[in-house]
């Protein structure tokens, strides 16, 4: 699928929903409602108009100031439109217009919010996962590469792999290692990607992770007890997973080239 118009139409779609991402990722950790009030600048308060939230392009006509009190604009919220949109023309041209497109977009889109807050507050909203556990159960019949029975067991074992290293960690050490958070983020990833989805994610979250965490603790001069939060690798791996996860499991175990 290859549609250019149907492409842009895609994308500017994907950059709206990213703005509303950017609403979820900013308010979800502090309780408030994501419907109402409207948008306003978390500087000042002041409500934003409909022709200063024009995702990206009202951005770079401001200057990234907030028109009122001129204070900057965090440079993650184009960044986040502007990666929801193409995700969204991704999940197109990779699974073609139609129900499971949008529903990996939509399971993307989850990820990209929990990874965001996360990052932010070090925390995995319940409200996401759990809902995105029940979700992953329900729609599974919908999508081309597993099946409702895949989907339990990869919840299953998502949930369990990682409470079973949090608990040989506790049991050893005394002290948590791993948030709740990042078991149920697991059981949600294993819910829409299977038993395979789980491996994978576990194994590429874990390399990254642990390279990424070796580079910010030296430069950052830290220990070995540096906190990394661990949600935004296991998002990472999982999309990567929907995307490349089938030919690379391919190649490395049979010397298939990845497609």
């Amino acid at each position: 699928m290859s549609n250019p118009i149907l492409l842009f139409v895609v994308f500017c779609t994907g950059l709206c929903i990213g703005s509303f991402l950017n609403v979820c990722i900013s308010r979800i950790p502090r309780g408030v409602s994501i419907i109402s009030p409207g948008s306003r600048c978390p500087a000042c308060g002041h409500p934003i108009r409909f022709y200063d939230n024009i995702p990206v392009i009202s951005f770079l006509l401001l200057g990234a100031r907030c028109r009122n009190c001129k204070s900057l604009i965090s440079i993650r919220y184009p960044a986040v439109e502007l990666l929801t949109g193409a995700m969204a023309c991704f999940v197109v041209l990779k699974y073609g217009p139609g129900i499971p497109a949008l529903i990996y977009f939509l399971f993307i889109a989850s990820l990209m919010v929990m990874a965001f807050i996360d990052l932010d507050c070090r925390i995995i909203p319940d409200r996401i996962s759990l809902t995105g556990i029940v979700a992953g159960l329900a729609v599974s019949p919908f999508l081309p590469e597993i099946t409702f029975t895949e989907s339990l067991i990869g919840a299953a074992a998502g949930g369990g792999s990682l409470f079973a290293v949090a608990m040989g960690y506790y049991l050893i050490t005394r002290k948590e290692g791993m948030g709740g958070g990042d078991i149920k983020l697991l059981a949600m990833i294993g819910a829409f990607t299977g038993w395979q989805g789980i491996i994978f994610t576990i194994f590429v979250a874990s390399a990254v992770g642990t390279v990424v965490g070796l580079v910010l603790m030296a430069s950052a001069g830290k220990n070995m007890k540096f906190a990394v939060p661990f949600g935004p690798f296991l998002s990472l791996a999982a999309v990567v997973y929907l995307f490349f996860g089938q030919s690379l499991i391919h190649w490395y175990l049979f010397g298939i080239r990845p497609y």
